[in-house]
């Protein structure tokens, strides 16, 4: 009786674990960057809780021989911001801290990596 018990004890367990979900990771807050439209003008683009450890490539600016460069990005998430100068998380980079983490306009970036 009693390992019949412990049995189904156990197995009620097991049960409750697969039901709980898992948090996926993320970065809370935002991740602002400024880029130069088809216009002209600057606009300013919001990256809301975005993904940790996924190389996040800005699309308005993925192709180097259409487009400038994002700038001045400020990174208001709870993680570390990497900004690399090429798609793809390639090229020269730099690391933008937590909460207060921000880059002048001279700060080129099209990608982002989320610690």
């Amino acid at each position: 009786m009693r390992l019949r018990r412990a049995s189904i004890a156990a197995l009620g367990a097991f049960t409750l674990l697969l039901a709980v979900p898992t948090s996926a990771s993320a970065a809370v807050g935002e991740f602002q960057y400024t880029y130069t439209g088809l216009d002209g003008k600057p606009h300013v683009r919001i990256l809301l809780d975005p993904e940790s450890r996924e190389c996040v490539t800005l699309a308005e600016v993925v192709d180097p021989g259409a487009s400038e460069p994002a700038h001045s990005p400020r990174n208001r998430t709870t993680s570390t911001a990497t900004v690399f100068s090429e798609p793809g998380c390639d090229g020269d980079y730099f690391s933008l801290r937590p909460i207060t983490g921000r880059g002048s306009d001279r700060l080129k970036l099209r990608s982002v990596l989320f610690s």
